[in-house]
């Protein structure tokens, strides 16, 4: 969505403009961290440009992103201003959307602008915290330390979606082979055989007719059942584009078998350690949780992080409120309270993120070496449930004959 504002800049001067944002308080927040104050804010219709529908069919990746906050880091600390890092990034970017950004963000810095600034303008590809997250960078003179954390936090999200990923491909490409081979037999094998047992006389085992049905059934309602797939697939993203739905999807990742205490230790893991460098670059704990609360991807985390939010700005600090709801864990819980009690929030916070990676990288690769022999087993009964039929068949003529 295009929302058209208004506002004050912090030399009190009145700017007119537009963003992109989610919603008015996504663009209401945005302004904020660049600095304005905002006067009035109006949604607008607006068509899709080039660069927008080119981003959407390829997006910015992650490693481009991580890339380019290590460079950026780089070459500050060499001794290069921020202009010069970008402009040498930018002749060198691959990415048409991304180079374009590249140089609409130097021009924004060349008129006044400070970094953290100008990436706000483009929260398709830098995240909010990521912004904020620099501004204090830039307060403090500790820029180069925060785009470094920054790109660590990132890479270890990427790392732990890769994971997850490499273990759901090998099943589902192996479910996908075994449905289109079973297919095959059932409509084609299965009943070029049934023709020659008929031919001979010979009477048609229990087992092989049921496959013979099934492979009937099959070639008459294909295309019934291949629609029926698609309504049912369309269905189910519309359901979890809804509020509801997306919640109800979300909750139910997190109990799945095996795989839902993956997701709950890397969900967990990230919110973590958003909070510690965020905590570690100055922010209090007050602007932080509404931070890491529009960066959480899980609407159920989402939910429990706007509620303890409510109960922390009553005066009952992070862990106590935190500790109502189960979905933290208790180590989590406890090293939160030790973190406030100690004031080294941000180290209690890295400490259970590290664990929670490790922990949920053992599980992954415990699961990895699970799937492969499960796998192997319901292919091979799958396979033996076809040579039964078809050797009883074959006995059954062999006893017709």
């Amino acid at each position: 969505m295009v929302y058209a504002y208004v506002a004050y800049n912090e030399n009190k001067e009145i700017v007119k403009g537009r963003l992109e944002a989610k919603n008015e308080e996504h663009a209401t927040n945005l302004l904020s961290f660049a600095g304005y104050q905002l006067i009035h804010l109006k949604a607008v219709a607006s068509f899709p440009t080039l660069d927008k529908l080119l981003l959407r069919l390829s997006p910015v990746k992650p490693t481009e992103i991580i890339l380019f906050y290590r460079q950026v880091a780089l070459l500050v600390e060499s001794g290069l201003n921020i202009v010069t890092s970008i402009e040498l990034l930018e002749e060198q970017a691959t990415h048409r959307v991304f180079k374009r950004v590249l140089g609409e963000i130097i021009d924004d810095i060349r008129g006044g602008s400070q970094l953290s600034v100008a990436l706000g303008k483009h929260p398709e590809i830098f995240p909010p915290i990521h912004c904020q997250s620099l501004k204090v960078g830039e307060q403090t003179g500790g820029l180069e330390t925060i785009l470094r954390q920054m790109a660590d936090h990132m890479e270890k999200q990427v790392v732990a979606k890769k994971g997850i990923k490499s273990a759901m491909m090998y099943p589902i490409i192996a479910s996908i082979v075994a449905v289109i081979v079973l297919g095959i037999m059932l409509t084609v094998v299965l009943p070029t055989f049934a023709g020659l047992y008929t031919s001979l006389g010979a009477q048609m085992p229990f087992m092989m007719q049921i496959m013979l049905d099934l492979g009937d059934l099959l070639r008459r309602y294909a295309l019934y059942i291949v629609a029926l797939i698609v309504i049912a697939v369309i269905a189910f993203i519309a359901y979890t584009k809804t509020a509801r739905g997306r919640y109800n999807w979300d909750n139910l990742s997190l109990k799945f078998p095996l795989v839902g205490r993956v997701n709950h230790l890397n969900e967990l893991a990230t919110m973590s350690r958003s909070v510690a460098v965020l905590f570690k670059s100055g922010l209090p704990l007050t602007e932080i949780l509404p931070l890491v609360i529009r960066s959480c991807n899980n609407k159920v985390i989402q939910g429990a992080l706007m509620n303890i939010r409510d109960d922390m700005l009553g005066g009952e600090g992070l862990s106590r409120p935190m500790a109502k709801y189960p979905i933290f864990l208790p180590m989590l819980v406890q090293m939160v309270r030790v973190g406030e009690e100690t004031g080294n929030l941000d180290s209690t916070l890295q400490s259970v993120a590290q664990s929670y990676e490790a922990e949920a990288d053992d599980r992954m690769k415990t699961l990895i070496g699970m799937i492969q022999p499960v796998m192997t087993i319901i292919i091979g009964v799958v396979v033996a449930i076809m040579a039964v039929s078809l050797v009883s068949a074959m006995y059954s003529m062999y006893q017709g004959v």
